[in-house]
């Protein structure tokens, strides 16, 4: 995986996460990759957060890889800071190479970096090979999630 970058992303990335998000049957259902328009302003409130991480994982100039990572000061857990990790997604030509390892990686890597005391995410309960890879990597099902949309 030498040839691979992770960097953050810049607008002329929005198109290729957009369609990585929508590349799955729940993805399907909640994005629309014909109307950038969102996508592009959530992008520039991101990009003008320091508490967000919006990451790219490039191969030979293509985009394969994303996710978010978040961090979250708080006072619970003796003031400790912890980190989101939010819309992993790997392209279907990546997928079973490893590539999520490293995205995973990179985000445990920089909670570090950031002072964080934990990590965390959620996952949809459908997706049960998205909880044993997140297993595999040492993460546990410790809590139980809801959701509320407004």
């Amino acid at each position: 995986m030498a040839d691979l970058d992770i960097r953050p992303a810049v607008a002329d990335d929005i198109p290729a996460i957009v369609g990585m998000l929508a590349d799955d049957p729940l993805g399907a259902r909640r994005e629309s990759p014909d109307d950038l328009t969102p996508y592009l302003a959530a992008w520039e409130r991101l990009a003008a957060d320091t508490n967000q991480h919006l990451v790219v994982a490039v191969r030979e100039q293509r985009v394969v890889g994303t996710l978010q990572l978040t961090i979250v000061p708080g006072l619970s857990r003796r003031g400790s800071t912890r980190s989101v990790i939010e819309g992993v997604r790997v392209h279907a030509d990546e997928r079973g190479s490893g590539l999520g390892s490293r995205l995973i990686e990179w985000a445990i890597d920089m909670s570090r970096r950031e002072g964080c005391q934990l990590v965390q995410l959620t996952s949809d309960a459908t997706r049960t090979d998205a909880h044993r890879f997140y297993e595999r990597l040492g993460f546990t099902a410790s809590h139980v999630g809801f959701k509320l949309p407004l």
